[in-house]
């Protein structure tokens, strides 16, 4: 934690020599986590930087820049130089804020998409004692009972939201959104009975499921989850359009040239296909994903269309 908290007075350092700041660049590749240390973008990072270091042949260095929903991260790599020495590893809230708030960059035009990492697939889950025991249990008591059922998510405009929007739409179901400040209090009341079902990620929701606190009816996933092959999908369940996830991708600066960006493609490719990188994101309780190049990129365009739509449809506002 020393050597990252140290890093304003280096950059201070190093805007008054251009030449050693050139040379530090191509040396040291900064990973910019716009998140907290030890939250799960954090472990992510580290668990590709040391790999991704290996592969390239320099060193690569995590370096937290938290606030802002993801924001201040975001920025500081939209701003840095194209030269391969700053990436940016985010979650998809960088296609979503967009259609929230007004934002200090272009999410489409600031960032050069390099690569997806991982998806994290939502479970509808339920408490232990909850009398629905699938999703057409659920719907049928929705469409019976229009507006009575709550469902529990861990912020406003957060995936857990939307993914319930999403499913409303697709369901055809009138539900009442109860937002929560952070996955800890939505599911101590999930449990407790004050909200009846809730969309959350593996990692949250997955212990719960384990130990029989919680009951999962479905993921949002296309296809089941290895570590998780019980939980059955919503295509399986009959509703096939309904695939929605968090997912963590890395981006670096606008106008790279295609040199740089394929060097790093490649790189990030091996380096996510390893055996023992696909083994620590599948022990996350997320699903390794191999989009580089031309694929993330339009993947990126497709997720960004998504989600503005959901936003739209359900009219969701920030409070």
């Amino acid at each position: 934690m020393r050597a990252i908290a140290c890093w304003p007075m280096l950059l201070s350092a190093l805007l008054m020599f251009p030449v050693a700041a050139t040379a530090q660049d191509r040396s040291v590749l900064r990973l910019v986590a716009p998140y907290p240390a030890g939250g799960n973008i954090d472990v992510v990072a580290r668990i590709i930087a040391q790999p991704l270091s290996a592969e390239l042949g320099r060193p690569v260095i995590v370096d937290n820049r938290a606030g802002g929903s993801g924001m201040i991260g975001s920025a500081f790599v939209a701003r840095a130089a194209p030269d391969g020495g700053t990436l940016l590893l985010n979650t998809s809230i960088q296609v979503v804020l967009p259609h929230l708030m007004k934002l200090p960059y272009d999410t489409l035009n600031d960032f050069t998409p390099l690569a997806a990492v991982n998806s994290l697939p939502y479970w509808l889950v339920v408490a232990k004692d909850s009398p629905f025991r699938s999703v057409d249990e659920v719907v049928a008591y929705a469409k019976a009972n229009p507006g009575k059922l709550n469902f529990a998510s861990n912020s406003t405009g957060g995936g857990s939201h939307l993914a319930g929007e999403q499913f409303k739409k697709i369901a055809g179901v009138d539900i009442t959104h109860i937002p929560y400040k952070g996955a800890p209090a939505a599911i101590a009341d999930l449990m407790g009975g004050q909200v009846q079902i809730m969309f959350e990620q593996g990692p949250a929701v997955g212990g719960f499921v384990k130990n029989g606190q919680l009951r999962a009816l479905a993921t949002t996933s296309r296809q089941r989850s290895a570590m998780h092959p019980d939980v059955p999908t919503f295509a399986e369940a009959g509703y096939p359009a309904f695939v929605y996830s968090n997912w963590q991708g890395i981006w670096g600066p606008p106008k790279m040239s295609a040199e740089v960006s394929e060097r790093l493609e490649h790189a990030l490719t091996k380096v996510l296909q390893s055996p023992a990188v696909r083994q620590r994101l599948l022990e996350l309780n997320t699903e390794p994903l191999d989009l580089t190049g031309d694929k993330f990129r339009n993947f990126v365009l497709e997720q960004y269309e998504v989600n503005r739509e959901i936003v739209k449809s359900a009219n969701v506002k920030l409070e």
